[in-house]
């Protein structure tokens, strides 16, 4: 063995030495092409792979050279089918490239940083929760939502959503947008969509019996990165009795006295099976510069109603507007928004119909 050869055996063990020295640092595939590194602040490297078999590339006769690396599409200093990524805090995330001399892509990989105990958040903390889950009946549809931190706006990079959190025969997969994920095990099947706005996801569980007793929660993940490649996991778990919250009421006018609301269209039915309690809230004073009537004014009278079909309701003389807001009769859950209707202005209105 040659002198040469000896300094680039030598040279490379003391690079694998001086990355496992430097860098105690764990990392996993969340997709493909794209694995997270946990970080802790400390000075790190992470090596990445070109080609599993570097030697078909170099014994081809097409001419096209050594290995060339680019980072989100500009060339880099290192070349070669190894390449070292340098960590430093919550730096070194990005899409690495590795291409031919005559810029095919060979292969690439997108680093994404997790920064253990991090007090930046890319998310808002809403009403206690980053993450909220909402069920507008008990179909198996469901929704969460977020708020993005103003300054850290990303997109979403994976999503688990499972009846049980340990299923370990889950398989979950995205469709080639990149915002329908499907997760499926032998205790459910659930579907989940980024929504347009990208601040939430749509979810259903293909398995669920809206009739049957839910005998085990549902535990979703959402992976959100930013733009700068760091990587953030928020969950939830709950039944969807828990998280139900039904949709507005519609309220009527039968005569001068009486109002009539009804069940919202989206509510599961038969509703005889699936009640609804409604409260019922009567508003005589005006509220001229009042954003929401029925919160910002004080009722001079609330009652609960319990019914299962189209309900009818007596008002109070002077009454001039009446709010309602429902929520499922068997569970501790979420009361609707409320629905707002003005007796004077509706008054008025059938006195210009008839002029």
């Amino acid at each position: 063995m040659n002198v040469k050869m000896r300094f680039i055996i030598f040279s490379i063990a003391c690079t694998f030495l001086q990355v496992s020295h430097q860098s105690p640092i764990s990392h996993w595939n969340l997709l493909p092409h794209i694995v997270v590194v946990d970080v802790d602040g400390t000075l790190g490297h992470l090596p990445l792979r070109c080609l599993e078999s570097p030697e078909e590339f170099t014994r081809g006769d097409d001419g096209i050279g050594d290995i060339v690396w680019m980072k989100n599409g500009v060339k880099d200093a290192q070349t070669g089918n190894l390449y070292l990524v340098q960590l430093e805090e919550s730096l070194g995330g990005g899409n690495y490239s590795c291409h031919s001399k005559d810029g095919s892509l060979l292969n690439h990989t997108v680093v994404l940083i997790q920064e253990i105990e991090s007090q930046k958040k890319i998310l808002v903390n809403s009403d206690q929760d980053y993450l909220r889950c909402s069920a507008q009946n008990f179909s198996g549809e469901f929704a969460c939502s977020w708020t993005w931190h103003r300054s850290r706006v990303g997109n979403v990079a994976f999503i688990k959503a499972l009846r049980v959190s340990n299923d370990s025969e889950a398989q979950c997969s995205v469709d080639a947008s990149g915002q329908h994920w499907t997760c499926s095990s032998g205790q459910s099947n659930i579907s989940c969509s980024v929504d347009s706005s990208g601040h939430g996801i749509l979810c259903a569980d293909q398995q669920h019996c809206p009739y049957a007793e839910e005998r085990a929660r549902i535990h979703v993940t959402v992976y959100l990165r930013s733009k700068h490649f760091l990587v953030e996991n928020y969950s939830q778990h709950f039944y969807l009795s828990e998280i139900v919250k039904p949709g507005k009421v519609r309220i009527s006018k039968v005569n001068t006295t009486m109002i009539k609301w009804s069940y919202p269209s989206s509510w599961s039915s038969p509703f005889s099976y699936f009640p609804l309690s409604f409260q019922i809230a009567q508003l005589r004073g005006r509220c001229k510069k009042c954003s929401n009537p029925c919160t910002d004014s004080k009722a001079t009278k609330t009652v609960m109603v319990n019914s299962p079909d189209i309900c009818q309701f007596e008002v109070k003389h002077k009454t001039k507007a009446v709010c309602i807001r429902a929520k499922d009769a068997f569970c501790n859950s979420q009361w609707s928004e409320w629905s707002h209707y003005s007796l004077k202005e509706d008054e008025k209105n059938g006195r210009q119909n008839k002029k």
